[in-house]
């Protein structure tokens, strides 16, 4: 199926190549640029075999109440837009995706903008939006007749990539710079069997380290420059399409590290709207941390048209990448739909990241730049009251629980970092205290801190 179906292509040269033909690291054997699926028939021009889109809007839905296991993952239950596999009795599914939008009510409240959504992809099975590309690409190792993958990671790609090698029955190699990521996320790839090697590098010298070796060794790659993870990672941009019914919001904001994520969800509004399921684009934003903010450079230097790596420094973990695989992707993605790329500070990330806590759904650190960016751009002037708004949310609250208790104690920034914000910071920290165990203590004690709530 996949070989009649899909083909890969260069995104710098446009060389096109068979999925068999990618070679060990997914670069261009031409110019080196990364390879993005093409699907012959529909999604590249010229293309004249496209599906019916009111028939696809029919089957999607009545895929709902399937009970059919492959019905029941938000990824494949898509699985005319991504006809990657030989078999799809082939694919490897947890049951990902069919994530959640959450309206905002405080935060829209305080911004002035009505429809403000999350779309908490930390709701996956291992708790992060990684797991809707790692069904996608590992299930392709496994038909190929793989026995190890491997990846370089913050965290989270390297837990979902363990959770679905253990599905599948392979072995996989995780490569994570020495303290430098969330135990949390450790302790998943450890907890699914993963081989977990820390290295003393940042993550950008894990990537150097493996892909020498998946050059050496019969092991396949599933860091996001494998292809097939974006074919996965761009299901959330039909999922939210299909929450409203088949329009679109005028915004979606995504954070920004290695830059797939952006550049997946771009690749899935723009193959809607080429089968005629939607009528535009959304307005696609990245937002990045200052400390890791190579992207927000080039936009501020050249708009984009280069790179200079960063030495990427940020407590939001997930995105502590100062060299991004993905920018050329995800640059062409803001430019073509009308986004932009800002960076936020530290403190910035934390009050945000406290703020989407107090709309009982939590996230990650690297998930709350997507508040901190809207903040800015709607001050900028970017954002109307009357647009719908969608910040991506990334990861789960739980995947690094030390920075919320560091906040919440008061230590998790530096005097400097907090001076900007230390009125909002004050007024959401939730410290315990200790009070003796009479009823007595515990409502005085709350009659002291309840000024401070908001």
């Amino acid at each position: 199926m996949s070989d009649n179906l899909h083909q890969l292509r260069c995104f710098g040269c446009g060389v096109r190549i068979r999925g068999d033909q990618a070679g060990s690291i997914f670069r261009c054997a031409d110019c080196h640029d990364l390879f993005e699926v093409e699907y012959p028939g529909w999604s590249s021009a010229g293309g004249t075999d496209r599906p019916n889109a009111g028939a696809l809007k029919w089957l999607w839905r009545e895929r709902k109440t399937s009970s059919e296991l492959l019905d029941h993952s938000g990824v494949w239950r898509f699985r005319e837009l991504l006809p990657i596999l030989e078999s799809f009795g082939n694919a490897v599914t947890l049951r990902e995706g069919n994530t959640p939008l959450y309206h905002l009510p405080r935060a829209a409240k305080a911004l002035g903008i009505d429809q403000l959504y999350a779309k908490h992809q930390g709701m996956n099975p291992t708790g992060s939006f990684k797991d809707t590309g790692m069904t996608a690409a590992l299930s392709v190792a496994k038909e190929r007749g793989f026995e190890w993958v491997a990846c370089a990671s913050t965290g989270n790609t390297s837990a979902a990539m363990a959770a679905y090698a253990a599905r599948a029955g392979l072995k996989c190699l995780v490569l994570i710079p020495q303290g430098k990521i969330a135990w949390g996320k450790l302790a998943q790839s450890m907890d699914y069997g993963a081989v977990t090697c820390q290295l003393n590098t940042d993550f950008d010298g894990c990537v150097r380290v493996l892909s020498t070796i998946v050059q050496e060794a019969p092991i396949y790659l599933l860091n996001s420059v494998n292809p097939y993870r974006l074919e996965g990672q761009k299901t959330p941009a039909l999922e939210i399409a299909e929450y409203f019914d088949w329009s679109v919001p005028e915004h979606i904001l995504v954070p920004g590290g290695n830059l797939a994520n952006s550049s997946a969800l771009g690749k899935g509004f723009r193959e809607m709207k080429a089968l005629g399921l939607i009528s535009r684009l959304p307005k696609i934003s990245v937002i990045q941390a200052e400390g890791a903010n190579p992207l927000a450079k080039s936009f501020r230097l050249n708009d984009g048209a280069s790179i200079e790596p960063v030495s990427a420094q940020t407590r939001a973990t997930a995105i502590r990448i100062g060299n991004p695989a993905s920018w050329r992707k995800a640059a062409h993605v803001i430019h073509e739909t009308g986004g932009s790329c800002i960076d936020v500070t530290e403190g910035e990330i934390a009050v945000a990241k406290a703020e989407l806590g107090r709309e009982g759904i939590g996230c990650e650190p690297a998930s709350a730049v997507t508040l901190a960016g809207l903040k800015k751009l709607s001050a900028a002037g970017k954002v109307a009251a009357s647009d719908t708004v969608v910040l991506l949310l990334t990861g789960h609250t739980l995947k690094d629980a030390d920075y919320t208790i560091d906040f919440h104690r008061g230590t998790l920034l530096q005097a400097e970092e907090a001076a900007p914000m230390l009125p909002q910071i004050e007024a959401l920290r939730r410290n315990a205290v200790e009070v003796e165990a009479t009823p007595k203590a515990v409502l005085a004690a709350l009659e002291q801190i309840q000024s401070r709530w908001v």
